[in-house]
């Protein structure tokens, strides 16, 4: 997790990395930022360009019982040292964890796999709500096959302490364990840059340009603090992802250093691992595509991973969007137990690359009896949708 260590910068790319100092202010007319060290010492720095990278924070609510020990987000590397010591050290053998989306199941997984009991509570109704009914419900149906339960549409009014550890209290639910997760999802730490009178766009992500530049001239913004363009609606976005991130960075060192660069922006693509299934999405989903103006139809199928009767060959769900006003290919999702999280990269090129849905099926996609049927399952969504539009 940690790609390089602070001496790396200073003894051999003759960076002046300040650690433990702490920026709280930028004043952009005078090109300063102002700040204080660990030892309550103030410092001024004059800057050129500025680059502001400071990511996104965990959502952690206000509400009682929050900030008991034991009642833990999952964001940063030290995050995770304080749950695998806190699991060591009090012996957990159940966990609730508040939330439902990419990380909370993900930690869902990792605590099942050390043989501890995992309950999970959301406040809406709804499991994966971004994601197709069907498919959703073969991801639930997965988790609750593995004695996980899911508590859905219960929101926590707070938690304390109890004989167990802590109890997680609910109206009519109460849950106990000795060990809370809160994985509600994250925010964009933008405070910085409102204070200093940027612009910010979606979820308040500072806005910038496909350069990186914010609305204040020599102030470029990159990485999961920052807003993107989303390249099936050509509007402004904010999609925290890893990929994102690491490009955003280049391009915007790459700017500052005079060498210019522009970004085409996202498309949501993403992957993760649940148990025994890989789950995939990229582009909009229906209620998404609606929200942008879109006609949107879409078409879910189910396939094999393999050829038939091939050995190993297991089930794969494949959903597909597209526009019945342009034809346009505007996203997918799928569920496997294999062959989900690669295949959707075919899907994020075409989109990418504003195909429609008709010069998608005739893409000549690879096959092997090992890897998929003639028809791989992507061209046979395509080619369902096709007829529907």
């Amino acid at each position: 997790m940690i790609v390089r260590q602070a001496h790396v910068f200073r003894e051999k790319q003759g960076i002046d990395l300040k650690t433990e100092h702490c920026v709280e202010a930028i004043d952009p007319a005078a090109k300063i930022v102002e700040g204080r060290t660990h030892e309550g010492k103030k410092f001024q720095m004059p800057y050129d360009k500025l680059l502001l990278a400071t990511g996104s924070s965990a959502i952690v609510p206000g509400l009682p019982g929050f900030d008991l020990p034991g009642v833990m987000p999952l964001k940063t590397l030290e995050h995770g040292r304080r749950i695998k010591h806190f699991i060591r050290d009090q012996h957990v053998k159940k966990t609730v964890i508040i939330g439902m989306g990419y990380i909370a199941l993900e930690m869902c997984e990792a605590l099942h796999a050390r043989n501890i009991a995992v309950e999970m509570i959301k406040p809406r109704p709804n499991f994966l709500p971004w994601m197709n009914e069907k498919l959703a419900g073969m991801i639930q149906k997965e988790i609750e096959a593995h004695a996980i339960t899911l508590h859905l549409g219960r929101e926590v009014k707070q938690i304390e302490k109890s004989k167990e550890g802590l109890r997680v209290i609910c109206p009519n639910l109460e849950l106990e364990a000795q060990m809370v997760l809160v994985a509600m999802g994250v925010t964009p730490n933008s405070q910085l840059a409102e204070e200093a009178g940027l612009e910010l766009g979606p979820n308040k992500a500072i806005a910038v340009d496909r350069g990186l530049l914010t609305s204040s001239p020599d102030i470029y913004a990159a990485g999961d603090c920052a807003d993107a363009f989303h390249v099936v609606t050509g509007q402004r976005t904010w999609i925290p992802l890893a990929l994102r991130a690491n490009r955003a960075g280049w391009a915007a060192a790459d700017n500052v250093t005079g060498k210019e660069t522009t970004l085409e922006g996202v498309a949501g693509t993403a992957v993760f691992k649940v148990l025994g299934l890989e789950v995939s999405r990229t582009g909009l989903s229906m209620t998404e595509a609606e929200k942008y103006g879109f006609n949107p139809m879409e078409i879910m199928i189910e396939s094999r991973t393999r050829a038939h009767r091939h050995p190993g060959s297991s089930f794969i769900g494949v959903q597909m969007v597209g526009d019945r006003k342009s034809g346009r290919l505007i996203g997918a999702q799928m569920v496997g137990k294999e062959g989900a999280a690669h295949r959707i990269n075919a899907v994020a090129v075409a989109l990418h690359a504003g195909m429609s849905v008709e010069a998608f099926s005739q893409m000549d996609l690879s096959y092997a009896p090992p890897f998929g049927p003639t028809w791989d399952p992507l061209l046979t969504a395509a080619n369902q949708l096709l007829k529907s539009m």
